[in-house]
């Protein structure tokens, strides 16, 4: 049992003024984690102890800033194994994804480090006597708010950034992972400065609260109600909102690709983390004669993969992070078949403890059904069958959202189109995940906005200032 504790300015505060909330095992049922329920005085104490650290940490060289980013880097990947046991434990996710996880935050981390040092503006080319300059500065208080999908690997992004450009930050971890956050800033604290990072948990009225304080950037990954919320709180306070919502990402299977290959990536990409990825393929739209080898070839893709307990080192994917979402998954299953879809596997709830739920592929779907025009979340694969190209992009982007897609073709005038035509932020051809270490994109609509990754998250953490400067009494006097 994890007994997590709040960090705020300096103090390690294990409980709050409203009580404890319990974290259970989605594979088992056990408990797990026990945490505080953040009150608003604790809240305003953090923010005022970020503030008050501000000015001393916006001073600190970039250089001290990368030096403790790099220490802290160091500390977690030594940790990696505890902090996997606590997330697998929370949210489910095999121990190797887990571990990957962490591995791509220590990455994010030390990517930060070295590039936060290198972010220092420019000249420019003005009157002969007269210098003028863009510099970046710390935007100040930064408010952290991450999910429970991935929250090591988002999180070392997002604290990263915030961190090595000298803002001072206060961080609240997902409530379904609140002991996965704890661990996280225990390390990270203790290369930082008091006040410089502080730990508040809660739920999502938690994150509301705080992002309602006098903050100067909330940036968040989450939900699209939830970043709509942020964005509206910050509309009111001025703060900057940097955002990125829900997805449901369409992948299209042109007519000259092998449908066995295709049915792979479409596996990749619709289960991995049991579908519990903002980007996890959400929608198929397929080319009728490749259809139902297709077909056949995923639902035998789904019988290969075996599902169970998250320790088990057997187990390919867990179950999904709690019974709640497993009710809100099922649902969209359950209408998607009354509205006229076929289940060709999965999609009943099995008996006996946890929240798993089976791989479940979809045939006969339609626009109109909630599991394509909505974000699923969880280990379905919904199928559209299409008869030309042009039909699979024109529905692919009919969706409210827009975060990314893929598409498989063999034409390298389809793969064009695509990423000329759909309405997302990445595009990935003939390749679920992937794409080179710096990659930075703006989501789309209900998908937030802003650049979330990448060295252009440096710039959305800091203000950019001109500087105008003349000699004195005009261009007659020299300086």
């Amino acid at each position: 049992m994890y007994e997590v504790e709040q960090l705020i300015g300096a103090q390690w505060k294990p409980a709050g003024d409203n009580g404890r909330f319990e974290v259970v095992d989605p594979a088992d049922g056990s408990p797990v984690s026990s945490a505080p329920s953040a009150v608003g005085a604790d809240l305003d104490a953090a923010v005022k102890a970020a503030r008050g650290a501000a000015p001393g940490w916006a001073a600190s060289t970039p250089a001290v800033r990368a030096a403790a980013l790099h220490l802290a880097a160091d500390a977690i990947e030594d940790a990696a194994d505890r902090i996997a046991d606590a997330q697998t434990a929370e949210m489910g996710k095999p121990l190797a994804g887990a571990r990957a996880g962490i591995q791509a935050g220590v990455a994010t981390l030390r990517q930060y480090a070295e590039l936060g040092p290198l972010h220092g503006g420019r000249t420019l080319a003005g009157a002969a006597e007269a210098i003028d300059l863009v510099t970046y500065q710390p935007r100040g208080v930064v408010a952290v708010i991450t999910p429970w999908n991935d929250p090591v690997a988002v999180s070392c992004g997002l604290l990263g950034a915030a961190l090595v450009t000298g803002n001072t930050v206060v961080h609240k971890p997902s409530e379904r992972t609140p002991a996965t956050g704890w661990l996280l800033v225990k390390l990270l604290a203790e290369h930082l400065p008091p006040g410089v990072l502080s730990l508040v948990t809660g739920d999502g009225a938690v994150g509301a609260a705080l992002a309602g304080r006098q903050v100067d950037l909330v940036a968040h990954v989450g939900s699209t109600a939830a970043g709509r919320s942020i964005a509206a709180s910050c509309a009111g306070t001025g703060a900057k909102a940097l955002l990125e919502n829900g997805g449901s990402d369409p992948l299209i299977v042109d007519a000259d690709v092998d449908p066995r290959w295709a049915a792979d990536q479409a596996a990749i990409g619709a289960f991995a983390n049991s579908g519990q990825l903002c980007v996890a393929v959400e929608r198929i739209y397929v080319h009728r004669t490749v259809a139902d080898r297709f077909l056949a070839a995923l639902v035998g893709r789904c019988r290969e993969m075996r599902v169970g307990p998250g320790r088990d080192p057997r187990s390919e994917l867990g179950p999904l992070v709690d019974r709640r979402h497993r009710e809100h998954v099922h649902a969209q299953v359950t209408a998607a078949v009354a509205d006229g879809a076929d289940v060709l596997c999965g999609g009943t709830v099995p008996d006996g403890p946890g929240a798993f739920y089976p791989l479940t592929v979809l045939t006969g779907c339609a626009d109109d059904m909630a599991v394509m025009r909505e974000e699923t979340f969880g280990p379905i694969a919904p199928v559209l069958v299409v008869d030309s190209y042009d039909e699979a992009l024109s529905r692919a982007g009919r969706s409210p959202y827009g975060l990314a897609a893929t598409v498989l073709t063999g034409s390298m005038a389809n793969a064009q189109r695509a990423w000329r035509e759909l309405p997302v932020g990445t595009v990935k051809v003939n390749a679920v995940f992937g794409g080179a270490p710096g990659g930075a994109a703006h989501p789309r609509r209900a998908s937030g906005e802003g650049f979330g990754y990448g060295p252009e998250l440096l710039d959305e953490m800091t203000v950019a200032k001109a500087v105008h400067i003349e000699p004195p009494g005009g261009p007659a006097v020299r300086w």
